[in-house]
């Protein structure tokens, strides 16, 4: 993917959109999964906190990168805005509603205007069903595919949208190769004309090669669509290219939120600083020069999560108190966030970044 990541010092365009102009709000969501013990008087004895406390925003027409380890609970925050897990608390916000305990009728509206394109190309797609049917099966949930004629037009377009040929609508998926599948399943995911698309992690099974193609078709289509998304990855190269903000989540929670350019310029929590540290660079004079950042340890449970700040059992820079105090994500005077003891800051505010 490296051939797709800009120099440090490009910059993305302006998204061109105000800091009022917020099409999703994010306001401490949890997801918690209840562990039981007992046959016959079931109890719940702990929980799984997949997500624990996250907040933030998103902008009408903007990328915002969601990166960290496996496990840290990025793709189950993606599930849980669109609805697909219940959340145990907080707030999920879409174009000014709280759509949090919306009921299923309600929600298939909410989902006419905020889609997913999944992980896997292979698992995500019906093998029995042929990409005509694949891409068309939106329109069929949401009773929009009245007309034969128009509908197999839309279909037609889509797919050369993607960069797929119109005879391809009746080949099956197993015809295709990684890559293709993967644009099968971004023309299905456009078919309804969201606002919103939720990518989960949309190019981790592909070749390096073929990453770089699916990334630019994305951000092609936001371009020419005004698109919005929620970019999930843990490869920092890739998020790098694709993003114009970032959150950096550990364990459930996110410790740091800032532009793409801030964020690889100057990450501020020791948790970022280590992700960054460990990607490679080509030029071995310059891997060989830069600073090391080792971080140790294992990463702990989700069912019991360290006390104080949870990255404090691997961290290089822990102090006493963040082993007690638990950080807030707060604002910094250049508008990024983070969660970290090192740079707290007295008058600021936690904030929903």
């Amino acid at each position: 993917m490296a051939s797709a990541t800009p120099p440090p010092s490009a910059s993305r365009p302006s998204t061109g959109q105000s800091g009022e102009d917020l099409i999703l709000k994010i306001e401490d969501l949890q997801v918690h999964f209840p562990i039981y013990a007992g046959v016959i008087r079931r109890r719940q004895v702990s929980a799984v906190k997949a997500v624990d406390g996250v907040s933030f925003s998103l902008r009408r027409g903007e990328t915002l990168g969601l990166v960290g380890e496996s496990g840290c609970g990025k793709s189950t925050t993606g599930l849980a805005i669109l609805r697909m897990l219940t959340a145990t608390g907080g707030k999920i916000i879409y174009e000014n509603q709280d759509v949090t305990h919306w009921a299923p009728s309600q929600l298939r509206e909410f989902r006419r205007h905020v889609q997913m394109v999944y992980q896997d190309p292979y698992g995500s797609l019906n093998p029995r069903m042929k990409v005509s049917d694949i891409v068309r099966e939106p329109l069929e949930v949401h009773n929009l595919d009245g007309d034969k004629a128009a509908t197999r037009e839309k279909i037609a377009q889509m797919l050369a949208t993607v960069g797929l040929l119109p005879d391809m609508a009746d080949r099956y998926p197993h015809e295709f190769s990684g890559g293709q599948r993967q644009r099968i399943g971004i023309a299905r995911s456009l078919m309804l004309e969201p606002n919103l698309i939720i990518c989960d992690e949309p190019v981790s099974a592909l070749d390096v090669s073929i990453q770089a193609q699916v990334v630019n078709l994305l951000m092609d289509l936001q371009k020419r669509m005004g698109l919005t998304y929620i970019f999930i990855a843990h490869d920092l190269a890739v998020v790098r290219h694709i993003s114009d903000r970032i959150a950096v989540m550990y364990l459930g929670r996110i410790v740091e939120i800032a532009t793409r350019d801030d964020l690889y310029r100057e990450p501020l929590h020791p948790y970022t600083q280590a992700l960054l540290a460990a990607i490679p660079i080509a030029d071995p004079r310059a891997e060989a020069q830069r600073a090391r950042v080792e971080v140790k340890g294992e990463v702990p449970s989700v069912m019991k999560p360290p006390s104080g700040c949870r990255f404090h059992t691997r961290c290089p820079h822990a102090m006493p108190r963040c082993k007690t105090e638990d950080p807030a994500l707060v604002t910094m005077g250049d508008g990024r966030a983070v969660a970290c003891h090192l740079h707290s800051v007295e008058v600021a505010q936690p904030v929903a970044a």
